[in-house]
């Protein structure tokens, strides 16, 4: 039996993701047409700035306020690891 057959995950959550499709939408809003906005870019983008953006999981209300207060050092972490991104893929879209 694997674990999540006992446990309940659901409240599990990483506001990391958040953070970053906020980021990512506005990062969007402002780029030029030069940068693609398909389905597997915007996807691409996403995944590399979660993989080098630090993880913020919360499983309750306390966790959710702390992580609602994102510091100065967090947003600029995470808008890095989102225009890095877009560069990235804007320079090597997939085929």
């Amino acid at each position: 039996m694997a674990i999540d057959d006992f446990y309940d995950f659901t409240d599990l959550k990483n506001d990391t993701e958040r953070l970053v499709f906020e980021e990512l939408d506005r990062q969007l809003a402002d780029a030029g047409p030069e940068v693609p906005r398909t389905q597997e870019c915007v996807l691409d983008m996403a995944a590399y700035a979660l993989n080098h953006a630090r993880p913020l999981y919360r499983v309750n209300l306390i966790g959710r306020l702390y992580a609602l207060s994102s510091t100065e050092v967090r947003d600029r972490e995470v808008q890095s690891a989102v225009a890095e991104a877009i560069h990235r893929v804007t320079e090597n879209p997939p085929r």
